[in-house]
């Protein structure tokens, strides 16, 4: 290979869209593991209403310095307002999740997302899905029983919590890809901080939660998961217009080894050869789905 043709790949769309992609997934696991952290000693109401707030007001000035409508009729539609109903549903229980249970299995759960999106595209939307993928679709629900054992000692109704979590976010995909064009990235990130706030106001009449005052060391966890999260969103954006779906997706289950890596190092957990089992048939499933899906596009 010419030295040419070595900084030509370097320079390609692709590879930097893969870049982004992997930057885009780290973040996601830094910012799952500080709201972690700052859960382990403050309500999770408070935590919800805490980081909803830091990432509306951070989308909010993004918006405005880019002369974006933030308080569009559109945001009112049918199916925004679906969308808000998986968003509430996805985040509410994804962090009481991240809360409860350990972070491996929780980041675990979530990449079923992509064969739940998948399966209600086809049921929802009338996609067509022949029978390949239907059978990675019930090979991925096995991967996710795997992960969840629920068979075993070792089983707790906790993990179902991710379970809803990671339902809920297939629900807000979907409804994603019918949101009005007339809202832009920032704007959908507003509200969806938005749906976090009032998540944490709906779950605090459930927990009742007695009110702790945030210490330095809550705030700094909390600050870094929201710049964490407006970083993750950006490069996740940025991973999608920068190289081809097709070569940039597959880098989404980096999260996976990016998760059960801080979970073993920053919180002591423990990962056997059962959970990894799982973890490789989900995202065999997922990979093979992608694969199918843009096979079938050509």
């Amino acid at each position: 290979m010419t030295v040419r043709s070595f900084k030509s790949a370097l320079l390609s769309p692709n590879l930097s869209g893969s870049l982004w992609m992997v930057a885009a997934m780290a973040a996601f696991a830094l910012e799952d593991a500080f709201v972690k952290h700052a859960a382990k000693d403050l309500p999770v109401s408070e935590v919800l209403m805490l980081f909803g707030f830091g990432g509306a007001l951070t989308f909010w000035v993004l918006a405005r310095l880019k002369r974006e409508t933030v308080f569009h009729p559109d945001v009112l539609s049918p199916v925004m307002r679906v969308r808000f109903v998986f968003e509430l549903l996805g985040r509410l229980f994804y962090i009481l999740a991240l809360a409860l249970t350990p972070l491996s299995s929780t980041t675990a759960i979530l990449q079923a997302t992509p064969i739940f999106v998948v399966l209600g595209a086809a049921l929802f939307f009338g996609e067509s899905v022949g029978w390949r993928r239907w059978s990675a679709i019930f090979v991925g629900l096995i991967g996710v029983l795997i992960v969840l054992r629920p068979t075993g000692d070792s089983f707790s109704l906790l993990s179902l919590l991710a379970v809803i979590g990671m339902l809920g976010f297939s629900g807000r995909d979907l409804a994603s890809r019918a949101a009005p064009a007339t809202l832009s990235t920032n704007v959908l990130g507003f509200y969806g901080f938005i749906t976090i706030i009032i998540a944490g106001v709906l779950f605090s009449f459930w927990e009742q939660p007695v009110v702790i005052v945030p210490t330095p060391s809550h705030l700094q966890a909390l600050a870094a998961a929201v710049v964490l999260g407006v970083v993750a969103y950006t490069s996740l954006m940025k991973a999608m217009r920068t190289g081809e779906v097709a070569a940039v997706t597959p880098f989404r289950y980096s999260r996976l080894l990016f998760g059960i890596l801080l979970g073993v190092v920053w919180f002591g957990e423990t990962v056997d050869i059962q959970m990894l089992i799982g973890c490789g048939v989900i995202v065999a499933s997922g990979l093979f789905i992608l694969w199918r899906s843009n096979r079938a596009r050509s």
